[in-house]
């Protein structure tokens, strides 16, 4: 339990930053679809642009993140030495990225389609490479535990950023997308100068030997991250070369605006990974270490569900987030959570073959869940549109967790509490349906009848698993009079 509660304490503060910040990040979403309807296809090019980074970021790292907690954690390496070589190999890979954009940028532009725009390519290009080189001395505030540092950070990073975007968008009454752009290179900019001591505070240099062995664990890393993150943005990369309407962006548009309502999920499973991964690879020695994470596996799906559940209630005050003309795209929201929650659960079934050493079943995995997303993609979007696009992420997700748990079972199981797991997963589908019965009441008797659910589905979680006397504060109180 101590380990437990150093996990909790870890994800709060990891969450607090991540919650709190995407919860403000939100606030760009109205501004930029109150800013740019639609049917302009503003927003669109926004979404297609931070996918296309999304996905190169994972390239520029390529898995040094993960490869730099189990190196620091070994014996007879030195953090430091581990940090330094991360960090040049990841700031010359960084650097090359961008010199061959600024080269190739008027073929790069035209195939991505912004021949007149040729500005979204490099500006996005040189932001993506900053954030790769930052994404090191991040990881390595996250293996001195210096969460509130990490947290304090990332808040500044989204403070800068709705700042300015509220003076454009808003005082400025903007309209063009690519200041969002020049908008995210100064932000990244600003909160890297703010990592000195950790960039420049190297005590080591590169180490050629350290670095094969560090390349020769990442590289199923880098396929797997490579997969995990096209599960996430290849229907947004995508979707301007398959589907055939003239209104692809404005369909991107509606598509974007939509799955950031369902990122509820993606807050709750990155504070959880950004608290677990350096935490499990240090406790890795542990006896009671596969016991923690069947536990942990359970704590997640059971507040996941609760989240899910929350954001289908309180849709009718959720959704005010987009504008009204973007509202059409709101039957995706509970498939995107769904794909969300399995993801989270892959990335718990990821540490058997991380701490064996046996990343490439990651890649596997990860592998063919891409292709089952990507097929489904090329098949279906085209007379579906961007429904296809959500339900191939579900399919995605679904076919990589089955197989990370099947395959564990073999090589590492762990014993996870299915009986429980699958109490509370068919508890909030009873309750997902009844809350969707209740679509044809009014508002407020719909959120009333779905905060009451909510509410029963919670205190059975209390009274099953968090009993009221272990609780910190409450449970001080609750003994006193029980014991009366």
């Amino acid at each position: 339990m101590p380990n437990l509660k150093s996990l909790a304490k870890d994800t709060a503060i990891y969450g607090l930053s991540s919650i709190v910040g995407r919860f403000l990040n939100y606030l760009l979403v109205p501004i930029y679809t109150a800013s740019m309807p639609a049917s302009g296809g503003g927003y669109g090019v926004i979404t297609n642009m931070y996918a296309l980074t999304a996905l190169i970021l994972v390239l520029l790292t390529f898995g040094m993140e993960t490869t730099f907690f189990r190196f620091a954690n070994k014996e007879g390496e030195h953090a430091e030495r581990v940090f330094s070589t991360a960090l040049i190999g990841v700031a010359s890979a960084s650097t090359l990225f961008f010199i061959a954009i600024l080269l190739l940028i008027t073929p790069v532009s035209t195939f991505l389609g912004y021949a007149d725009h040729p500005q979204y390519v490099w500006v996005m290009a040189l932001t993506v490479a900053i954030d790769a080189v930052r994404a090191i001395p991040f990881a390595y505030l996250r293996l001195q535990k210096k969460a509130l540092k990490f947290a304090a950070l990332q808040m500044l990073n989204i403070a800068i950023n709705i700042a300015l975007n509220i003076i454009y968008y808003i005082g400025m009454d903007g309209h063009d997308p690519g200041y969002a752009f020049y908008i995210n290179l100064a932000t990244s900019a600003i909160v890297t100068l703010c990592l000195f001591k950790e960039l420049w505070g190297i005590r080591y240099g590169f180490d050629s030997q350290l670095m094969k062995r560090m390349l020769n664990y990442s590289w199923p890393i880098v396929i797997l991250g490579v997969a995990g993150i096209l599960n996430q943005v290849a229907d947004k990369i995508l979707f301007p070369f398959i589907y055939p309407g003239k209104d692809m962006h404005t369909q991107l548009a509606i598509y974007g605006a939509t799955v950031k309502i369902a990122m509820i999920m993606a807050m709750i499973t990155q504070a959880f990974r950004y608290a677990y991964e350096p935490f499990v690879f240090g406790k890795s020695k542990d006896k009671d270490n596969d016991q923690m994470q069947a536990s942990a596996m359970k704590y997640f799906i059971i507040f996941t569900l609760l989240a899910f559940l929350c954001v289908i209630g309180w849709m009718d005050v959720l959704k005010r987030i987009i504008a009204p003309d973007y509202w059409e795209g709101l039957r995706i929201v509970p498939i995107v959570m769904a794909a969300e929650i399995m993801m989270g659960i892959y990335f718990n079934l990821s540490f058997w073959y991380k701490l064996e050493d046996k990343t490439y079943w990651g890649a596997i995995f990860s592998g063919v869940g891409c292709a089952v997303l990507i097929s489904i993609n090329v098949i279906f979007v085209p007379r579906y549109g961007y429904i296809a696009c959500a339900w191939a992420g579900f399919a995605g997700y679904l076919t990589a967790m089955a197989l990370s748990y099947l395959v564990g079972r073999k090589y590492h199981p762990i014993a996870y509490p299915m009986r429980d797991i699958a109490l509370y997963v068919v508890l909030a589908a009873a309750v997902f349906f009844v809350m969707q019965a209740t679509n044809h009441l009014s508002t407020a008797v719909a959120m009333g009848v779905n905060t009451i659910f909510i509410l029963l589905y919670t205190a059975l979680v209390v009274k099953k698993d968090f009993p009221l006397g272990s609780l910190p504060v409450i449970g001080k109180y609750f003994r006193k009079h029980q014991n009366k």
